[in-house]
């Protein structure tokens, strides 16, 4: 990946930052943020690379307008008070051909925390449009209530409507700038 210093943003029409929780115990619900900026800088040695990206946190869609309302509310995201949800890499551990690790502060609601996410490079390709294209996954975790997003309801049948444990789920395109 030295090949590839420079900066990149996400491209908004071909990357999803999305989300998993699961919902009264038997299922899971999918969602996703469809705004979003994003700066990466890849430097000669990985190790020394930038990445910032910024969410609004209304954009959320988990395909439920009544569900996305609630979310938005001051039960979970606050988005009156706490508009934006933000990642700023601390750690690149990531090997030359671009899979490994990342490690950031992620910002909800006020609160910042040190995440993890686990990336694998897909692959680098020119478009027709002479863009280049960086194609990543990045997974991760994090405790939901660590954020002080903490409403819940108990089950009659044991358990709670909302898991704590949130899955993080990112499929980039990033584009040389």
């Amino acid at each position: 990946m030295t090949n590839l210093a420079g900066n990149f943003v996400l491209d908004p029409a071909h990357t999803t930052i999305g989300f998993v929780a699961r919902h009264a115990m038997v299922t899971k619900v999918r969602g996703n943020f469809t705004e979003f900026d994003s700066h990466i800088t890849i430097a000669d040695n990985i190790a020394d690379s930038q990445a910032k990206a910024t969410i609004k946190a209304g954009s959320i869609d988990s395909g439920n307008a009544d569900r996305d309302n609630h979310v938005k509310g001051e039960d979970f995201f606050n988005v009156e008070s706490f508009p934006e949800i933000t990642f700023t890499a601390t750690e690149f551990k990531v090997d030359e051909s671009g899979n490994g690790s990342v490690t950031g502060d992620l910002t909800i609601k006020g609160t910042t925390k040190p995440v993890t996410l686990e990336v694998e490079t897909d692959g680098i390709a020119e478009d027709p449009f002479g863009n280049t294209r960086l194609g990543f996954e990045a997974k991760g975790k994090i405790n939901r209530t660590d954020f002080g997003v903490d409403f819940n309801a108990p089950l009659k049948t044991g358990g709670v409507l909302v898991s704590e444990e949130i899955k993080l789920e990112i499929e980039a395109s990033a584009i040389k700038q």
